[in-house]
């Protein structure tokens, strides 16, 4: 009896230690020097936030760029209404072809034309034309577009010869147009033009309206 009594005795106080072992702080898994996983999520330490990739920026739009071109190339139809004489004038129908360029892209540009125009007079063939250079100012849109002045100056050439001086003279140009491109910052554009044509022949001086359309390439 008294074996018995000592016997059930030593199993309740293993049971009892092996209950205290198990609910106290100091276990593997809680009395360890790492961490809970909750806590690890709840307050990640400086390090780990340094470590983390930084959240990339919004891309930001680009908005309004207009494509600008250093050089532009022209050719097109031009009609000529030449006041040759007191009391005297013609149509002159012809073309011309043109070079401008913009340094840097820029709205200030150099511009080179050559101009001829064509009519039959009395029976012979009138002929006009003239070289010039000098300076372009244009403005552009968002789409491209250019509205744009400028002012030439140069030699004009007149046939057949006449009694009334040489066929060279000194020639000007002053006027402006509006390039449209149909395609939005497009290398293509269509031009509508006016200008003054001014001559020196015959010891006077003719103020002559131009009109010219044609095709810009630029590049």
């Amino acid at each position: 009896m008294r074996r018995a009594a000592v016997l059930w005795g030593a199993i309740l106080v293993f049971a009892f230690g092996a209950s205290a072992q198990t609910h106290s702080g100091n276990s593997l898994f809680f009395g360890s020097s790492f961490p809970t996983l909750t806590a690890a999520f709840a307050s990640p330490s400086p390090g780990v936030l340094a470590a983390l990739p930084a959240k990339p920026a919004e891309p930001q739009g680009v908005y309004g760029v207009v494509q600008s071109y250093d050089f532009q190339i022209y050719g097109g139809f031009t009609y000529f209404h030449f006041y040759e004489l007191p009391g005297t004038t013609g149509n002159l129908d012809g073309f011309n072809v043109g070079m401008s360029y913009f340094p840097k892209a820029g709205h200030l540009g150099l511009d080179a034309e050559y101009a001829v125009g064509f009519a039959p007079q009395d029976g012979i063939l009138t002929v006009l034309d003239a070289g010039l250079g000098g300076a372009r100012y244009r403005f552009s849109n968002h789409r491209g577009d250019e509205l744009w002045v400028h002012a030439l100056a140069g030699v004009a050439h007149f046939v057949p010869l006449t009694p009334y001086g040489g066929d060279n003279a000194f020639a000007f140009e002053a006027g402006g147009g509006l390039d449209i491109a149909p395609k939005r910052n497009g290398r293509l554009a269509y031009r509508v033009e006016g200008d003054v044509f001014g001559t020196f022949f015959f010891g006077t001086y003719q103020y002559s309206p131009s009109v010219s359309v044609g095709i810009v390439y630029k590049f």
